[in-house]
């Protein structure tokens, strides 16, 4: 049955899914960054082509056992491309060598190779540094021009009439129902039967997957005009860079592995580096002329493995994260990928590749909070009745507890579900941005709670303007979803360009909330008490306003006690006095205001017994609700007697 499908990405991945899926009969679309813009920061463009499941020594047996079926496929892959194209790919099967120096073990690192002495390997290639004692040799290994295939793919996209929609920037993944209903874009909606991630470093714009940039810095030198033949017809595959020579005269030097995020260009640290590294292991390269510098971006998992095959929505499919691999892992990917679409035939490989893997257990087979046997349960508990309060509703969801609390700044995950449990929350904030990168203290915090119980509440940390925060709290969205909250458009805004002070903007507040209240987002602004804002806020359709009781973090207690009245007296959507309070003693105080609730992390995660101190916010909290409810005894001037002066003995 033909089907329309939609690929996210147009790098070598994108591509070659693309086409796969046309060649078994859907309607396929590409959509993409304009390319040649952003084509040079692409995995795609940092990379030297190299096909060398052996030669890179991979551990993994799953991993290994796909690259070589990848490797395996390439060439009636690339035959298929160049006959429907007339182009050439650049395919080289010329063998990878992985010379060694005098170090101790290194006879043991490539044991898939044919081992060379040192007369032997240089039989095999002329040149060769002197400190070189030999190395191995893995014939099946080999390289492709990537610069070459890339065009190969965009002739058999143009070839085949696959319709590619350059300079799209998709912003938001449309999801109801565990299904993906459109893609929300800079152009608009664009929808489909069936959509393909395959972003890349970028896959965390849109989802919250454990995929991460990691950049590669590279350079190309040409052989002398002089030269009468290639000195070099083995790639050389070194213990600190790779030589890939082209049948062009061109020989391609690499590569850095940087964990820099998203920063961009080339370094003369990083050049010197490589090109060390390379004088060292084929020595004439020093004489040849520089080409070019480049650098690129590649999708880098936690354990460097790519994420493959089904996602949490029935018609979205993953294809990213394929770090150094993914020029290799074209032809496979494909293969894989349109099968589990098209024929619903799921190779036995895709499950060792599954995002899954980095959730470490679910929450709904395993408990993920433990009881804190040193605090007392049994604390009585405020009779609603005759108090005549109600619930906590925040954009029509009920809440029983009045407290949140936070995740970050514990000293460990244990104390982490030790105190959340001792609060009795309902609300966990989480830092978007931490979760994503694994920040320290942050590591499996998507499995320490159980989200069937806690209500997810992602907030914006580290965003410096309204268009960073709009785009994180829509990952935020998808994480929630993915540990199931399908129902979860909450999202804690919080903009703060000011990094000494951490006080949030209000213009870029506004302006965010603005947008993300038209995205059916229930906006909770983390903002300064300002009543005007705050008012101005509830007015664009917020859940929620958190005026500050103090700077965020300090502890120094209710600081703006006249302005967060007057914004609780004008409110009329909940007020969450947030940031600031450093005893229950403070968290019970403005509960006696009439806050509606309460957000309180660093004075319990930084407490000396968090969980205690949790224990004690939350006896506060109700502490607070309970006075506000029963109504403060007036203040007088003078004294009043507690006991009646009628009636004593003696009168």
């Amino acid at each position: 049955m033909m089907s329309d499908i939609l690929v996210i990405g147009g790098g070598v991945i994108g591509l070659a899914c693309a086409i796969e899926m046309k060649l078994r009969g859907n309607n396929v679309t590409v959509v993409c960054r304009d390319v040649s813009r952003t084509f040079q920061n692409t995995a795609s463009y940092a990379a030297a082509g190299m096909l060398a499941p052996e030669a890179e020594n991979i551990a993994d047996e799953a991993m290994l056992s796909l690259c070589r079926r990848s490797r395996d496929i390439y060439l009636n892959w690339t035959q298929k491309l160049e006959q429907l194209t007339g182009l050439n790919s650049g395919y080289w099967p010329c063998g990878i060598l992985a010379p060694v120096y005098s170090k101790p073990g290194v006879k043991n690192r490539h044991a898939l190779g044919q081992w060379l002495d040192q007369d032997t390997i240089n039989q095999y290639q002329t040149g060769l540094g002197a400190d070189v004692i030999g190395g191995w040799w893995y014939p099946e290994d080999g390289q492709v021009d990537n610069i070459a295939l890339m065009k190969v793919l965009h002739s058999a996209v143009h070839c085949l009439g696959i319709k590619i929609q350059q300079g799209v920037e998709v912003e938001a993944i449309c999801q109801q129902n565990n299904q993906v209903i459109a893609l929300q874009t800079n152009q608009g909606l664009i929808s489909a039967d069936h959509y393909i991630l395959a972003t890349g470093a970028w896959s965390q714009e849109l989802l919250p997957l454990p995929v991460t940039p990691r950049k590669g810095q590279m350079l190309s030198v040409r052989i002398p005009e002089t030269s009468s033949q290639l000195p070099l017809k083995r790639v050389l595959y070194g213990e600190n860079t790779y030589i890939v020579p082209r049948r062009n005269g061109s020989i391609i030097i690499g590569a850095t592995s940087e964990n820099v995020g998203f920063t961009p260009d080339n370094t003369p640290k990083g050049i010197e580096t490589l090109v060390t590294s390379a004088i060292e292991l084929y020595p004439n390269i020093a004489n040849y002329p520089i080409e070019q510098f480049w650098w690129g971006f590649r999708p880098a998992t936690p354990d460097e493995l790519p994420i493959l095959g089904n996602s949490h929505c029935e018609n979205l499919t993953f294809a990213t994260g394929h770090y150094r691999n993914g020029i290799l892992l074209a032809p496979i990917t494909a293969k894989l990928i349109a099968d589990l679409i098209c024929e619903q035939k799921a190779d036995s490989l895709l499950d060792k590749f599954h995002y899954s893997r980095f959730q470490s257990s679910s929450s709904t087979t395993k408990p993920m909070l433990t009881y804190f046997p040193s605090i007392s349960e049994n604390v009585p508990k405020p009779n609603q009745s005759i108090l005549q309060d109600s619930n906590l509703v925040i954009a029509g969801k009920t809440f029983t507890s009045r407290l949140m609390t936070g995740t970050g700044k514990y000293r460990n995950i244990s104390e982490m579900q030790q105190s959340v449990l001792a609060s009795g929350c309902e609300i966990v904030t989480v830092a978007v941005r931490r979760v994503q990168t694994n920040a320290p203290g942050h590591e499996g915090l998507a499995e320490a709670l159980d989200w069937g119980k806690i209500w997810m509440l992602p907030n914006t940390a580290g965003c410096q303007t309204a268009e960073e925060a709009i785009r994180v709290a829509r990952l935020g969205r998808e994480m929630a979803k993915l540990l199931g909250q399908e129902d979860n458009n909450f999202i804690k805004l919080e903009v703060i360009p000011d990094l000494k002070y951490l006080l949030p903007d209000p213009i870029g507040t506004l302006q965010a909330a603005e947008q993300l209240v038209k995205e059916g987002f229930a906006v909770l602004p983390y903002i300064n008490a300002d009543p005007m804002l705050a008012k101005v806020l509830e007015e664009v359709g917020c859940a929620t306003v958190m005026p500050l009781a103090a700077p965020i973090g300090s502890g120094q207690g209710l600081k703006n006690t006249a302005n967060i009245q007057i914004i609780i007296e004008n409110a009329k959507i909940p007020v969450v006095v947030d940031a600031g309070i450093g005893a229950p003693s403070e968290a019970a105080q403005a509960m006696e205001m009439g806050a509606d609730a309460l957000l309180i992390n660093s004075a319990i995660a930084l407490a000396e017994n968090a969980p205690a101190m949790a224990y004690a916010m939350n006896m506060a909290t109700i502490a607070g609700r309970l006075a506000y409810l029963a109504g403060r005894m007036p203040m007088k001037d003078y004294a009043s007697a507690s006991s009646p002066l009628t009636g004593t003995i003696g009168k």
